[in-house]
């Protein structure tokens, strides 16, 4: 009998956390797809045994801690979610944010690299500008223009080449907070709701990324890879969207200019930072349409909602 893969996850009480940790005990997250396997195998009973840690559990920012914790756990595969994402909040809390991001990435390679493990560690579309015009691939320059985007390009610079760095976009998930959760609420309300339209990205259901990791866990690829649902959107498109799925009108969403948000979004954002998944599409299977992830999402979140 072959042994479990011990897997130690950071951020193990945030939005892809809880769904990871479902993934690896071989448990289909909520708004997830069970027939959704990337690699064509289905977790394996005990074939992982994930350790998580929340933020109050292991702070990552401390390397003394995150070294004592590592040479204790002793796992093969770490998986680290941990990260400042306040995109907003960070342009006026810039140290803290860097201290999540930058340095806690780099303890964690450090440490990872000390006890033999593979890490495997998530950034963002944000590192982008936006000004290519098309999908972003793995191998463009990356030019952030806020101080998360910066901080996690940071982190991403600090990993060793046999890391293997996911980048990814517009993370949305049933459990945790999500623009969709506000979408969902203003539509049930009998509210309206106004989005931008002049920004695209592509849209990542948590429970489909967790599914994505599970495959890197088993690989450990190492180098950077672009994991997000397929087909690029715009807010405005996602509120549409859900609107229908909650039998709203069309007069629900309201296409606006991000020019229009002038004083209530005080950082800037790309225009255009969809992530082109053809890497990890050719290598495994793509991840499932973008409409498919949130349809998901919003029916488990009203099952969720009737069992609390």
């Amino acid at each position: 009998m072959s042994r479990s893969t011990r897997v130690l996850v950071t951020g193990a009480a945030g939005q892809v956390g809880v769904d990871l940790m479902d993934v690896l005990r071989g448990v289909t997250p909520l708004g997830g797809d069970a027939t959704f396997q990337p690699d064509s195998r289905p977790v394996g009973d005990s074939e992982f045994e994930p350790i998580g840690f929340s933020r109050s559990e292991l702070d990552v920012t401390d390397r003394d801690a995150v070294v004592a914790t590592l040479r204790d756990v002793r796992p093969n595969v770490i998986v680290h979610l941990a990260a400042y994402t306040a995109v907003d909040r960070a342009e006026s809390d810039s140290d803290a944010c860097f201290n999540v991001n930058e340095q806690g990435t780099l303890n964690m390679s450090h440490g990872a690299h000390e006890v033999g493990a593979h890490l495997i560690t998530i950034s963002t579309d944000y590192v982008f500008d936006g000004k290519k015009g098309e999908a972003y691939v793995e191998y463009d320059d990356a030019h952030p223009l806020n101080v998360y985007g910066a901080s996690k390009r940071e982190g991403e610079l600090h990993c060793a080449d046999d890391d293997t760095i996911v980048r990814t976009s517009w993370v949305m998930g049933v459990r945790g907070k999500s623009v969709v959760h506000t979408i969902a609420e203003r539509a049930l309300s009998g509210a309206n709701v106004r989005f931008v339209d002049d920004q695209m990205g592509t849209v990542t259901a948590s429970s489909d990324l967790a599914r994505a990791l599970a495959t890197f866990v088993r690989e450990r690829s190492g180098g950077i890879w672009h994991v997000a649902n397929s087909g690029a959107t715009t807010w405005f498109a996602i509120a549409a969207f859900v609107g229908s799925l909650l039998n709203r009108g069309e007069e629900f969403a309201t296409p606006i200019a991000s020019s229009e948000l002038a004083g209530s979004q005080v950082t800037m954002r790309p225009a255009r930072s969809d992530l082109n998944t053809e890497k990890f599409a050719s290598s495994w299977s793509a991840l499932p349409p973008w409409r498919e992830g949130v349809s998901r999402l919003i029916i488990d979140r009203a099952r969720l909602g009737e069992t609390t």
